[in-house]
């Protein structure tokens, strides 16, 4: 891809900033699993938390493009870090951009372009996840209000957010229909956080239950038509899975770089493992996965910026399924030309392939994503 001189300057300080303030913590925070909030005001002050917010509403009027040079270079270093650059993008942002009444974008964007404010995305249950029409969390109409009943799971920062992007069943209708969505304070009373999920990678990252017990909310905080929530929803992950892409292909790129450096590094028999045609070949196919998915990443940024949603679902869906299965590989790979050592805490690479497990799960397995694509491509009946 053919950066222009704004995007190299933007990578570049991006870059710089992951070297000094990123780079430092990231083996101790997946250690600890402490989430790093020293972080927000140093993203928020370059606007990596509210890049997608317009200059009339005080933000830096950023574009996808941009977004996905950022965490695809944050990832190198640390995919858990990289999550919280535009996580506000999914979490308030692109809702209240696309589907806001003027009124919420006055109310919510100038407060996100601030660059302190954190949200999270409350949509899986413990008996649903891509099976979205299964949820049970619901929301009662009751005078100027809504009464919200029900809980969430792998709520992704759903423990230090601000504000809660909560979907809820506000009438029985067949499928998705019937699920509204809700701009939601976490002050409210009744929001009640559960246990932080102790997992395989992300370390850092909080994924927690969420509980609701008589959550009251006001009218004003749905976001667009009642029972339409799950529609807007779909376009707002649309744009927001080629970030996944990025932050899974820019840790890939991190583990291929630091494969490459310890294998002209470490000696065997008397010379460079590097000097081996076997890791060679690894190296090289690790090299041609990535650059080819950074191409169809940038191919589908190029497309959303220009405007042309045509095609958002389905290159959204490729984009993300390729860079996530290439992460899985590139890093699993790495660990391998390290050896013995590479399963070792001491080396990044381990922490590495763990991380990237998780980008072929969240925001639509991809198997879901392969379903997407083959929709388009078969029609709808197939």
């Amino acid at each position: 891809m053919y950066l222009t001189e704004e995007q190299t300057a933007f990578a570049d300080s991006v870059k710089k900033m992951v070297e000094r303030h990123v780079a430092p913590i990231a083996a101790e925070i997946d250690e600890s699993d402490r989430f790093p909030e020293e972080l927000v005001p140093i993203f928020g002050d370059m606007g990596l938390l509210q890049q997608w917010v317009p200059e009339e509403y005080g933000g830096p009027g950023g574009n996808l493009t941009l977004l996905c040079l950022a965490k695809h270079e944050i990832a190198k270093v640390s995919m858990a870090c990289s999550i919280l650059a535009g996580q506000n993008s999914i979490g308030m942002v692109l809702p209240v951009l696309h589907f806001g009444t003027e009124e919420q974008k006055r109310r919510f964007l100038p407060l996100s372009a601030k660059g302190r404010t954190l949200t999270a995305v409350a949509m899986s249950e413990p008996h649903c996840g891509s099976d979205v029409a299964a949820m049970k969390t619901k929301a009662v109409r009751d005078g100027a209000s809504y009464v919200i009943n029900g809980e969430k799971c792998f709520i992704t920062f759903g423990s230090v957010a601000h504000w809660v992007l909560l979907f809820a069943r506000t009438s029985e209708g067949r499928g998705v229909d019937g699920i509204s969505a809700f701009m939601v304070d976490t002050k409210t009373p009744g929001f009640k956080v559960g246990r932080n999920e102790r997992k395989m990678g992300l370390g850092g990252v909080p994924n927690v239950q969420l509980f609701f017990e008589n959550m009251r909310v006001p009218l004003e905080n749905r976001l667009g038509e009642e029972g339409q929530g799950f529609k807007a929803c779909m376009h707002i992950l649309n744009l927001n899975r080629p970030t996944v892409a990025a932050a899974s292909i820019g840790l890939g790129q991190g583990a291929l770089d630091a494969a490459i450096t310890y294998a002209k590094e470490r000696k065997a028999f008397g010379k460079a493992i590097a000097s081996n045609q076997g890791l060679q070949w690894m190296i090289a196919d690790m090299a041609i996965q990535l650059e080819a998915a950074r191409a169809l990443l940038f191919e589908c940024t190029r497309q959303v910026d220009m405007g042309d949603f045509s095609q958002l679902s389905m290159m959204a869906s490729m984009a993300k399924c390729f860079g996530s299965d290439v992460a899985m590989k590139v890093t699993t790979d790495a660990v391998q030309i390290f050896g013995g050592v590479g399963y070792l805490k001491d080396y990044p690479v381990e922490r590495m392939m763990r991380d990237a497990k998780i980008n072929q799960i969240w925001e639509g397995t991809n198997q879901i994503q392969r379903i997407v694509i083959s929709r388009h491509l078969l029609g709808r009946e197939a």
